[in-house]
């Protein structure tokens, strides 16, 4: 693991505790798998409307309560660490894992842009 990967883990190994602690303090807990699901659908749905508004053609109606994409963004990302704790999933790793194979799979899908000469030599 690099330096980057490991200040990356703690990152949100530290994120996913923060959560954890949150939910932790409630006796319901953490929300079935399929409940999980549907409240990741929904924010993923909020996102698209912001989105929608902020770069479709679709305005705001004006007695529509402001929000942002970093808002609904951040909420999706907070449903997504909620729903790998429950399942007992290290999102960092997940990240890795994924990453791996996608820089793998993926490093010449696309047109690289060339680098400046001495530039990262």
């Amino acid at each position: 693991m690099h330096d980057n990967d490991k200040n990356t883990h703690n990152d949100v190994q530290a994120m996913q505790q923060r959560v954890d602690n949150y939910i932790s303090q409630f006796k319901e807990g953490y929300f079935n798998p399929l409940s999980m699901l549907a409240r990741f659908t929904e924010e993923i749905g909020e996102l698209a409307r912001e989105i929608n508004h902020t770069y479709g053609e679709k305005p705001k109606k004006s007695n529509e309560e402001e929000n942002t994409i970093e808002a609904e963004l951040g909420d999706l990302f907070f449903v997504m660490l909620s729903f790998a704790n429950s399942l007992d999933i290290d999102l960092a790793e997940a990240f890795n894992q994924s990453m791996t194979k996608i820089e793998t799979r993926d490093k010449d899908r696309w047109t690289k842009k060339e680098q400046e000469c001495g530039k990262n030599d």
